[in-house]
């Protein structure tokens, strides 16, 4: 055996990621275990939004949008680099959702959750605002409410790295291939025939919770997970404003279009329901048509499928409520422990969404307390008061960081240093480490992207693929050719064998 951890987690998603972080900063020693790369399923393919979730109102889960709701201003708090407000425009569809039913929506929506620092709703007329100069003339009303912005994948890799930080070990591309109850304690194998012992696990591999329980753990618990497969198109941006729509579907579902990465607009998203396995799903020619056909339902220009210029899919654990169709199903997580009278305890997590996160965390660990030892560290809730790494600036500190940053490395563009400081906030100064031109930072292998950041990416942030860089670590796969991806994975390569 290679040592005994407090708390083996397996899966490197928001929600493993997040636990990690919490037990961490409380003392408990952690190992995290991951199969692929970190938020290299799910925690990737969000509509990237921290929100509260105005739709599910319609299905009474109160408790989950004041949760979320009160969650926006905190991870906005902590993490101000990745996570922005947006002001999102509702549009009345005359013969869906009554205009009264979603002014009552929305007003609970102000009213339930906190809301300390976003603006609150108001009315618009889109015949005298430019927000309705994109959409066809018969939308003429419309309310416009804040949420938040955040990219998906970095928040996940920046929690396990503050777990790491504070002594977590963080295991990527390393599956967990069994795990047994043996003296009182947890044996794990790990890819590769490392062992460890285990006071507790946690189960968090999102849409592999079933076959961990099953085909790792050999219980023969039932999985009560159902899979939802969300699918989102990405198309040349369709506003010249920076305001995101919220549209309404004749189907009663809603759907976003969201300025994406300067160029782009993001459309989704879609449910339905998923069977096979999680890592071949792909966005299907009937998901691309409906948001082409959801979307031009509102704009002035058609959207069509040959304007996407990227789509992905993401499949979602979500707790089996017992929901007749996908969209209804909840989106609350559900956490269950399995712990007998002398045994280490088995937590498995079902559902939950990027925005609560850190409170799931906090649950998980509510729960799991009891089976560990006394904690050493922080106190519980000790997360949304301390910044994610790079996030030690306020909320409204963005536009002093960009002009630091801009006069410590001149030699950069104006457009660079916005990516890098939207990316790794203060931790860009980490990344340039006294740079004075561009020779130091090295070539450009591709973009704007230097080997300086590859080099951090690959030491900070466990980047060992293109595809880590290009799509999870940033979004640069957008700009980039398919010759300069593979430039990237050869440089990854290079470090790799360096040590």
């Amino acid at each position: 055996m290679s040592g005994t951890v407090d708390l083996a987690i397996i899966g490197g998603g928001i929600n493993g990621a997040g636990i990690a972080r919490d037990a961490a900063g409380r003392g408990w020693r952690v190992l995290l275990c991951e199969q692929g790369d970190l938020a290299g399923a799910t925690s990737s393919a969000s509509t990237k939004l921290v929100h509260g979730g105005l739709r599910y109102l319609e299905h009474y889960e109160f408790r989950l949008v004041r949760e979320a709701l009160l969650e926006r201003e905190v991870l906005w708090g902590i993490a101000p680099h990745i996570i922005r407000p947006l002001r999102f425009v509702l549009p009345h569809h005359a013969g869906l959702r009554p205009a009264w039913l979603l002014r009552l929506g929305l007003f609970l929506y102000d009213h339930i959750g906190g809301r300390k620092k976003l603006p609150p709703t108001r009315a618009l007329r889109l015949d005298r605002d430019p927000a309705g100069d994109a959409l066809k003339p018969r939308y003429t009303r419309a309310f416009e409410y804040s949420d938040c912005w955040v990219d998906d994948a970095r928040l996940v890799v920046l929690n396990a790295r503050d777990a790491a930080d504070r002594g977590a070990e963080i295991l990527t591309r390393t599956a967990c291939t069994e795990a047994r109850r043996e003296g009182g304690e947890w044996r794990l194998t790990l890819a590769g025939g490392r062992q460890v012992r285990a006071r507790a696990v946690v189960n968090a591999a999102g849409p592999w919770v079933g076959e961990v329980l099953h085909g790792v753990i050999h219980t023969d618990t039932k999985a009560k997970v159902r899979l939802v497969q969300g699918s989102h198109i990405v198309v040349p941006r369709l506003t010249a404003h920076d305001r995101c729509y919220i549209f309404q579907n004749a189907d009663g579902r809603i759907f976003f279009a969201i300025p994406y990465e300067r160029d782009f607009t993001l459309i989704g998203t879609t449910d339905r329901d998923y069977h096979g396995d999680p890592a071949q799903v792909r966005i299907s020619t009937e998901e691309i048509a409906y948001l082409c056909a959801g979307a031009s339902d509102y704009f002035r220009a058609p959207v069509t499928p040959g304007q996407v210029v990227w789509s992905y899919s993401g499949v979602r654990p979500l707790y089996d409520d017992g929901a007749s169709a996908a969209q209804e199903a909840t989106r609350d997580y559900v956490l269950t422990l399995d712990a007998p009278e002398g045994q280490p305890a088995l937590l498995s997590v079902f559902g939950g969404k990027i925005t609560t996160f850190r409170r799931l965390a906090e649950a998980a660990l509510a729960k799991l307390a009891p089976h560990l030892p006394a904690a050493t560290g922080l106190q519980a809730g000790w997360t949304g008061a301390h910044a994610l790494p790079g996030g030690d600036f306020p909320t409204d500190g963005f536009p002093a960081l960009l002009a630091e940053l801009a006069a410590a490395a001149p030699f950069l563009a104006p457009e660079t240093i916005h990516r890098l400081a939207r990316a790794y906030g203060t931790k860009t100064r980490v990344l340039l480490d006294g740079a004075r031109s561009m020779a130091d930072l090295g070539r450009i292998v591709g973009a704007d992207l230097t080997e300086a950041e590859l080099r951090y990416l690959h030491r900070h942030e466990w980047a060992r693929t293109a595809a880590d860089v290009a799509w999870r670590r940033g979004k640069l796969g957008l700009r980039l050719a398919e010759a300069e991806i593979a430039e990237i994975g050869r440089v990854l390569e290079g470090l790799d064998a360096a040590g």
